[in-house]
């Protein structure tokens, strides 16, 4: 008897949740997405406080030990982010406040580099970007008998006028770039596959579809920008390289073709205003 009872119990039990597997879902209303929403931004806040504490600590004193907090950090806010940015997708097409919908955008792309979504990636991730960044924040290299790094770097490059003495600073710095080459594969190699799992085609349309307007459309628009500005720059480009080739002859800065990096007063040649006495027009000095 109890065995034909057993039996008869599986089988409802079964059949109801064969019928429940055919029941849709009712569609998520537009209350369900702002109570989401809600929850989200509240548990994102506090745990984002706990991760940017452990980045400070890491970043502050950079050991073994604060590197692994950081990453264990990291990849719990990763995973965190990953999760709920793949639940905002449900409620897409619901009829949300204008509020509620922008939030819902903002979660899916909340994530700078975001990790796969599946075991230990989200931790591999976190380990990598934290390696990376201490190499990086770190790094140092011996010229002319002294151990230098980043900042005394930038110094020399932003006041030196020896060209030799920059050539050797510039490479100096970079040289501490190739350990982290296979680290930043990696974790490009990552993000990509993270972003793909968001919907998007990469990590590039992703950070691209931060700026309300199709990623494509973004890039189309940044093009247009650019011709406008391109020949205004292709002149002043023109016009440093002259007055560098007159300071320091052709051997050093040729009168045509690239500007030599090292030549520029900053570390990645992103900012030109410390060689200002070298390329002031003639006539005009700073003030």
């Amino acid at each position: 008897m109890r065995l034909h009872l057993l039996a008869a119990a599986s089988a409802a039990l079964l059949a109801a949740t064969s019928a429940a597997a055919q029941t849709p879902a009712s569609p998520p209303t537009p209350a369900e997405a702002k109570a989401f929403v809600d929850k989200a931004e509240a548990d994102l806040a506090a745990f984002n406080e706990y991760a940017a504490k452990s980045s400070w600590v890491r970043a502050t004193y950079i050991t073994e030990d604060t590197q692994w907090l950081e990453a264990r950090a990291g990849a719990q806010q990763n995973e965190l982010a990953t999760g709920f940015a793949k639940q905002a997708a449900r409620y897409d097409g619901v009829a949300v406040d204008p509020v509620t919908a922008r939030k819902l955008k903002l979660l899916k792309l909340y994530l700078v580099i975001p990790a796969p979504d599946r075991p230990g990636a989200a931790n591999e991730v976190a380990q990598l970007a934290s390696r990376l960044d201490s190499t990086y924040s770190t790094g140092k290299f011996s010229y002319k008998g002294k151990t230098l790094n980043l900042n005394d770097a930038e110094d020399i490059l932003a006041h030196s006028r020896d060209p030799a003495e920059l050539k050797a600073v510039w490479e100096g710095w970079h040289s501490i770039a190739p350990p982290m080459k296979d680290d930043y594969a990696k974790l490009t190699s990552l993000a990509n596959e993270g972003a793909r799992g968001l919907g998007f085609k990469d990590t590039g349309a992703l950070w691209r579809s931060n700026y309300d307007m199709d990623p494509d459309a973004f890039a189309a628009e940044t093009d247009r920008l650019w011709k406008q500005v391109e020949p205004f720059y292709k002149n002043l480009h023109c016009y440093v390289r002259a007055r560098l080739n007159a300071k320091y002859g052709d051997a050093v800065q040729p009168r045509t073709g690239p500007i030599r990096a090292d030549l520029l007063g900053n570390m990645w040649a992103q900012a030109w205003g410390n060689i200002y006495d070298v390329v002031a027009p003639v006539g005009i000095t700073s003030s």
